[in-house]
């Protein structure tokens, strides 16, 4: 135990997070090999359960499985524990037990739930927490009370526990369902397709957890008040409308013309939702057109919000990006949004990110390419979606090879923990003398 707290004290908080959701991911698979998560009482493969529990914990959704045909309830139960402790973050899941258990949070664990979270500040961060499980506690109670009319008049009795997998999923932007048993294997949500109920209230799960807490902290204490947001949740909306927006009438336009007006209109709204990265789907998405797979793949390299549950660049690093490039176009010393200057470091950092998840995703689709012999666009597909961590796939996830499938393990990983956060934790040390308490002024004299 000594030499463990030796360790622990030798650590960043980077270096923390990462081996938080790495032991997460290895007892979750560790689970899941046991004959119990089967339903046909077997020991699932080290590899196939690591996959299943990495794309969970990473809230992905592409599966090796199909989750309702292959698992059995306690196999799903332990599925749904892994996505929600991935959606919220280890660390939050973490910190919330010790408070819960009534010891203190050190002030390392708050400047590593800082970094987790994609807070400003250490201050302030225990009353962050307790935000963040509230609002998730009752979006997803709500969602599963909302869904359950619909899947109980459909699937009876076991239509309880499908709302509230479905709704913790959605939420989470997950991608995972049990629609397998019923609509057939890795259908997803292909039978909703023109019911807009079902459609609207799972678009509102994925926009509600893919925009942010910070975000929602302030929509609930300043009300309408936007022009007190933050200037980060003033980009995060902004930016988020214009893509769900831009991305619903591009498909309406360019795709699913065969189809009847109302089932047209539902699909190219969830066509142009799921993809920031929640990995539902209710069309077939090997029938979209190139140029319809092509937006597909930018939605998911944006992905949602930092702070979120969440995965991609985030829509603030692709709205810094363009701030900056109209800044270059008009000359300006620097690049500014909401009447507000942008940090040149940001500036940089966002650069970084979109070139390392470009980069990272082609190179391993080239290398998939190679391997299996595929199309490179539908591998590209495939690496954009779990660096995205998104779960949308062109149906080749089942028959790739363990040397394939272990890229794709990497790429969610590094997906849902970040990318910056990876190199923070290999060229960062711990120095005691950056772990300050926050800032307080005091009247003196």
């Amino acid at each position: 135990m000594e030499s463990f707290m030796k360790i622990k004290e030798k650590l960043t908080s980077f270096q923390i997070i990462i081996l938080g959701f790495a032991g997460v991911i290895v007892i979750g698979a560790l689970l899941l090999m046991c004959p119990v998560s089967s339903k046909a009482g077997i020991v699932t493969p080290f590899g196939k359960a690591l996959f299943t529990s990495t794309s969970a914990v990473c809230v992905t959704g592409l599966v090796v499985y199909d989750t309702a045909s292959y698992w059995s309830y306690f196999g799903q139960g332990i599925i749904l524990i892994l996505i929600q402790i991935g959606g919220l973050g280890v660390i939050t899941v973490a910190s919330f037990v010790t408070m819960i258990a009534g010891k203190k949070i050190s002030l390392m664990q708050r400047q590593t739930m800082q970094n987790s979270l994609s807070v400003p500040q250490v201050g302030g961060i225990v009353k962050h927490m307790r935000f963040i499980f509230l609002t998730s506690f009752i979006v997803e109670i709500l969602g599963a009370l909302l869904l359950l009319p619909v899947f109980v008049s459909r699937y009876g009795m076991g239509g309880i526990w499908m709302s509230f997998f479905h709704s913790v999923s959605a939420f989470c932007n997950a991608g995972f369902d049990l629609m397998g048993n019923r609509t057939g294997k890795f259908s997803s949500l292909t039978s909703f397709a023109d019911i807009g109920y079902v459609n609207l209230i799972f678009s509102l799960l994925i926009i509600i957890g893919g925009i942010g807490f910070l975000t929602w902290n302030d929509i609930v204490n300043k009300k309408m008040k936007i022009k007190q947001y933050r200037m980060q949740s003033k980009v995060i909306l902004l930016t988020s409308f214009i893509l769900v927006s831009g991305a619903a009438l591009f498909f309406f336009f360019t795709e699913f013309s065969n189809e009847p007006a109302g089932k047209r209109v539902w699909e190219s709204l969830f066509q142009a939702v799921s993809p920031r990265t929640a990995g539902f789907n209710t069309t077939d998405l090997g029938k979209l057109s190139d140029t319809g797979k092509t937006m597909t793949m930018i939605l998911m390299l944006i992905g949602g919000s930092p702070g979120s549950t969440a995965g991609g660049m985030k829509t603030t690093t692709i709205a810094v990006l363009i701030a900056n490039t109209i800044a270059v176009f008009k000359r300006k010393q620097n690049a500014d949004c909401f009447g507000r200057r942008i940090e040149d470091s940001v500036i940089k950092t966002a650069s970084s990110i979109m070139i390392m998840y470009i980069f990272l995703a082609m190179v391993s689709a080239i290398s998939i390419s190679i391997v299996e012999s595929l199309p490179v666009q539908t591998c590209l597909f495939e690496t954009i979606s779990a660096i995205g961590t998104v779960g949308l796939t062109l149906g080749i996830t089942q028959q790739l090879s363990s040397f394939s499938q272990m890229i794709l393990i990497l790429l969610m990983f590094l997906g849902r923990v970040g990318g910056m956060t990876i190199i923070y934790a290999a060229f960062s040390h711990r120095d005691k003398d950056s772990l300050k308490y926050p800032v307080e002024s005091i009247i003196v004299g």
